[in-house]
């Protein structure tokens, strides 16, 4: 038997409105930050600083952290398309959060966040894909609690769905980890199961990661 706050399945336009502010949070952050990196040389200069070389070591720094930001958030579309998935499919409890190596050495670095492959399933279910899991924010740490316990899920297991973590509602988005293995599978489906999945606009892989060879 699940504990009673598991049981009631959480609020989608608190989970929303929860995972909005982190992401804007994060972004102000993260604006703050390069923003106070390039800065950094003019200040110090004025307060009496050597111009030297080392001044303007905290410009290049501060590009990129603005940079890596404009790119995560301009190619991100997972909040969206969270917000897609909650209003077309119901949340549904699975008992189990299966995250692959259990640690950081099963996490995969990208540009647009921090890949954490993990598997969903419930009791007496067997054979649930693994899929590639994101932060709904942008930010790049697993969710604290999410192995604690069960979660949330809300989608189609061939084509990607919302992972909502019970009492913080954190909020992971996924798609199937090898995305072509099912591709034969997704165009089999009944005509009713697409029309879902294109409703909440995860019949194509959402996110890929920019190609920034020449950039560096």
């Amino acid at each position: 038997m699940e504990p009673m706050n598991q049981q009631k399945a959480p609020d989608i336009e608190q989970v929303l409105k929860r995972n909005t502010k982190a992401l804007k949070q994060h972004v102000a952050g993260r604006l703050a930050l390069g923003i106070s990196l390039m800065a950094l040389p003019v200040v110090a200069y004025q307060l009496g600083a050597p111009n030297t070389v080392f001044l303007v070591l905290p410009v290049p720094f501060g590009m990129w952290v603005l940079i890596f930001l404009a790119l995560r958030v301009g190619h991100g579309r997972r909040l969206n398309v969270c917000r897609k998935i909650l209003h077309t499919y119901p949340l549904e409890y699975r008992t189990r959060v299966d995250r692959k190596d259990g640690d950081r050495n099963g996490d995969e670095w990208k540009y647009l966040g921090t890949i954490h492959t993990i598997k969903l399933s419930s009791r007496g279910r067997h054979g649930a894909p693994r899929m590639r899991a994101v932060n709904a924010t942008t930010v790049r740490r697993w969710p604290k609690g999410a192995e604690d316990g069960g979660a949330w899920f809300a989608g189609d297991p061939l084509f990607g769905g919302v992972m909502v973590v019970p009492g913080s509602n954190a909020m992971m988005f996924m798609q199937p980890a090898n995305w072509e293995k099912f591709a034969q599978e997704r165009r089999q489906a009944d005509a009713a199961r697409i029309a879902r999945a294109r409703e909440a606009g995860i019949t194509e892989l959402v996110e890929r990661d920019p190609n920034l060879t020449g950039w560096v």
